[in-house]
């Protein structure tokens, strides 16, 4: 499942260098994760680095955008080949 970042962002931009795929951006108001390039950080860390690093918790699970951990590498192979 992709992450996406709510209304809980403070907009400090800890999140967007620690992205392996480069899926967070600079939002309007708030930072953004690409669902379609977000990959939960699977297969390069065992944790999401942008929860890691977040300090407020506005990294949270996309319920629309659910996918099984072999999906995710899948993914991750696509991006970076």
């Amino acid at each position: 499942m992709a992450l996406l970042i709510n209304e809980e962002c403070i907009s400090c931009g800890a999140c967007e260098p620690e992205c392996p795929n480069d899926a967070i951006t600079a939002g309007d108001e708030i930072y953004e994760i690409e669902a379609a390039k977000c990959t939960e950080c699977v297969p390069v860390f065992n944790e999401q680095q942008c929860v890691a690093v977040c300090p407020t918790d506005a990294c949270v699970p996309d319920p629309d955008h659910k996918e099984t951990h072999i999906e995710l590498e899948a993914k991750y192979k696509g991006i970076h080949g």
